[in-house]
């Protein structure tokens, strides 16, 4: 069983493009930043190359949009756990410089969060997670 886990937490009223766009997105930000997670490019049996893959299983589940909020709060506060965020400011920017943009000038409790990716010691992330619902 491996140490550390992977969660991505949609927003359970999110349109499907959003919700299909905020796990994408999750997820390579989870990868680049945890670049241990990825696993070695492989070859099949005709020789063919398949890049690695992630080395994780990655529920995805759902919640409110005010669950999303308190479990980024709570997520962060907790040692070892890595939290993304993809939040409205950054869905209706087209630059990350816009993004960045818009973030600093935002307050904290303005943002609406569309998604979260949670990445830390499986007892913690459990602890966070445990009781949402898988999204679908």
């Amino acid at each position: 069983m491996l140490a550390n886990k992977m969660v991505v937490v949609i927003d359970a009223d999110a349109p499907v493009g959003v919700a299909l766009n905020t796990a994408a997105l999750l997820g390579v930000a989870l990868g680049h930043h945890h670049e241990d997670v990825v696993g070695e490019p492989v070859r099949d049996a005709s020789g063919a190359v398949h890049e690695g893959m992630c080395a994780h299983p990655i529920p995805v589940l759902r919640a409110s949009g005010e669950q999303l909020r308190e479990l980024r709060e709570l997520a962060a506060g907790r040692d070892g756990v890595t939290v993304h965020d993809m939040n409205q400011a950054a869905q209706q920017s087209r630059t990350y410089e816009q993004y960045t943009a818009t973030v600093s000038g935002t307050k904290g409790e303005d943002l609406v969060y569309f998604g979260l990716g949670l990445y830390g010691p499986r007892s913690a992330v459990d602890s966070l997670t445990g009781a949402l619902a898988l999204y679908r």
